[in-house]
């Protein structure tokens, strides 16, 4: 496992997960979001439970100057990165013409631009030492049709796919971590409720099995980790049926 590992988006569900089981095995950890009594909080829960070192990083990335200090530490060659993890994003509802565009904008800067960035700064100081992983968090949704959400994580697989088999002899591979709806704060923070998100039971996914196959797969060198076999079902069934159909089954929930 990577001796320090920097996460995006780690005040709270996927990215604290993350946190939490990379602490696990023992990895030191930068910890990076907006919100820095949030990142506070995780990182006093990581270093009593795991006495790990973390490292506590605020940062808008929609903001030029504070992705700048990211890059900044990826760039650091006295202080590695060993892992990043690009799990930094935020939903939009699906109408997009309704949508302001300017959201849209921001949602398409944060989930493409922003781990493009941080890819190339840790790829420069990973292919050099010959060893490193990076994992973006995608979605299902990439696979399928739904508004620009899907769009953008579309573009995300497709990279981390050329990516890993680009670099991954050269030592450094990339894994697109692609779940289904999971239960964090993601939704709550698009206003709604969990139960009220019009998603039937059983296509939830819990953070923590997300994240431990993301995990075990970003280590077996894969490309592209869909967790659960019931969405590798669901995809390979989307291949299948006519386009109309998956982009209804892509409107399902918000």
């Amino acid at each position: 496992m990577p001796k320090t590992a920097l996460i995006t988006g780690a005040s709270s569900g996927l990215g604290a997960e993350f946190a939490r089981q990379l602490a696990a095995t023992g990895a030191d950890l930068v910890l990076v979001a907006r919100d820095r009594a949030a990142l506070d909080a995780v990182a006093a829960k990581v270093r009593a439970r795991y006495g790990v070192a973390v490292e506590v990083l605020p940062a808008d990335l929609l903001k030029r100057r504070h992705l700048a200090k990211v890059i900044a530490r990826l760039s650091e060659p006295e202080r590695p990165i060993e892992l990043l993890v690009n799990n930094a994003g935020f939903g939009l509802p699906l109408d997009f013409a309704a949508n302001d565009i300017e959201d849209e904008v921001r949602h398409l800067h944060l989930h493409v631009e922003v781990p493009m960035r941080l890819s190339h700064a840790a790829l420069a100081q990973m292919l050099p030492r010959g060893r490193g992983r990076i994992i973006n968090v995608a979605s299902v949704a990439g696979f399928i049709p739904r508004a620009t959400y899907g769009a953008c994580k579309g573009w995300l697989i497709s990279f981390s796919r050329w990516a890993n088999d680009r670099y991954a002899a050269q030592g450094v591979t990339t894994t697109a971590v692609c779940p289904g709806y999971t239960h964090t704060n993601f939704h709550e923070r698009m206003g709604l409720a969990r139960g009220k998100e019009g998603v039937p039971a059983w296509m939830w996914l819990d953070a923590r099995t997300v994240v431990a196959e993301g995990l075990r797969d970003a280590a077996h060198g894969k490309g592209v980790s869909v967790p659960s076999l019931r969405y590798r079902a669901l995809i390979a069934l989307t291949r299948l049926v006519p386009a109309s159909v998956a982009i209804r089954f892509g409107e399902r929930g918000r």
